[in-house]
């Protein structure tokens, strides 16, 4: 327990500075960034806009989770649902941060490999989505923008970053986070080093460990540099850099959620199928990749524990992810309580607070309602006002979403 527990601190720890800063991006595209922008550069559904996406996540420095939030971000700014995949793909996979530190510890060629890499990954990951995705299949419709919100531009950026965003996607994250500490606990230290002659095998084992784990795209560098150094393949190195930080199970849960089942299967495959291709390619080239600094210095300092920022990120980001989903519970459990002045309707298939947003906006159209309410986490809708049930039907559905009658 001890061991899970330290695990658990160290994920939280190298994921909290990601997180906050991903979310804190979305807030800042939700409310700043001019629609026109999204409009011109990634709305279309054509090769432009997926490039365009790739091209702007590759010096971003999020993870795999950071990048989540403001993918979901870009999505409800009308982003195409392949520019999405695109950003999902090719930014956890490296950073500036992460390509100077790759240089410093692979070399020149690593350095160069790896937003190539992100960048085709990305691209192709896009283009797939786009041909075999419709609108109609992603979970919720993130192209929904919000009610109108009051306050200050920063206000609302900061209240849609850490309370919006973390209440649609807190449950599936810690759930990831404690399944993703559970993994590393159990996996022996020296697991991958068992298949040292087989470099496919070596590529296999790695996507069936690194892929649940959360693993940083800066931080499995001198990870990287350490198995290189005991005899790992270059190949199987870079699959670890790519799908690593690219994916783990808290995204893939995420993904699943916000943007359906043939998304995150395109989006995940792409991801493992491109890993393994850029790793065999790495092999035959014969490129050869030699750690600078040695096996010490990349070891160094693994089993410290984190810094105090990180701690303090840690438990900023524990805050507000029990806040979230706490404040979620609580608006449920307030949605099923009899209001003697509102009638209280089943709608089915609200996802997020842009579902909810969506379903208000649209019912408050109807003649009649005074007010709405929606809960997503309850699946209701209550509403003030003199509307017939039929008309609200008619608003719900038209709206996309499933409305059963009265509670």
């Amino acid at each position: 327990m001890r061991e899970f527990l330290l695990s658990l601190l160290n994920v939280v720890c190298e994921m909290a500075p990601y997180l906050l800063l991903g979310f804190f991006i979305a807030g800042v595209l939700h409310v700043f960034v001019p629609q026109k922008f999204y409009s011109k550069y990634l709305s279309q559904n054509d090769t432009k806009s997926v490039v365009w996406a790739a091209l702007l996540g590759i010096p971003l420095p999020l993870c795999s989770c950071g990048v989540i939030p403001t993918a979901i971000g870009l999505r409800n700014e009308k982003a195409s649902r392949g520019a999405v995949a695109s950003f999902l793909i090719a930014t956890p996979q490296t950073g500036l941060d992460s390509i100077l530190a790759t240089y410093s510890l692979l070399g020149l060629a690593f350095a160069v490999i790896r937003p190539a890499a992100a960048l085709v990954t990305g691209v192709c990951g896009g283009l797939l989505v786009n041909r075999f995705v419709s609108d109609d299949d992603i979970a919720c419709d993130m192209s929904v923008s919000c009610r109108a919100e009051r306050g200050s531009k920063l206000w609302r950026a900061v209240r849609y970053a850490y309370y919006e965003l973390i209440r649609d996607i807190g449950g599936r994250l810690l759930a990831g986070l404690l399944i993703s500490a559970l993994i590393q606990v159990a996996v022996p230290d020296d697991f991958f080093l068992r298949f040292g002659s087989q470099p496919l095998l070596q590529m296999l084992v790695i996507l069936l460990i690194a892929v649940p784990m959360y693993i940083c795209s800066t931080g499995s560098i001198p990870i990287a540099a350490a198995l290189i150094m005991k005899g790992l393949s270059p190949g199987a190195a870079l699959v670890m850099l790519m799908a690593g930080p690219a994916v783990n199970l808290a995204s893939i849960l995420v993904v699943h959620k916000s943007m359906g089942r043939r998304f995150t299967w395109i989006y995940l495959l792409t991801i493992v199928g491109f890993s393994v291709l850029f790793g065999l390619l790495l092999n035959a080239s014969g490129i050869e990749i030699t750690p600078m600094g040695g096996r010490d210095v990349c070891c160094a300092g693994a089993k410290a524990m984190p810094g105090l920022f990180k701690i303090v990120c840690a438990a900023v980001l524990t805050i507000l992810i029990l806040n979230a989903l706490i404040m979620k519970f609580f608006s449920a459990f307030c949605s099923k309580k009899s209001d003697p002045d509102a009638t209280v309707y089943r709608v089915e298939n609200m996802h997020c607070s842009h579902c909810e947003a969506a379903v208000v906006r649209a019912v408050e159209k109807v003649e009649g309602v005074e007010s709405a309410k929606a809960s997503a986490a309850a699946n209701t809708l209550s509403v003030r006002g003199t509307a017939s049930e039929e008309a609200l039907r008619d608003a719900v559905e038209n709206a996309g979403y499933t409305f059963k009658g009265r509670a």
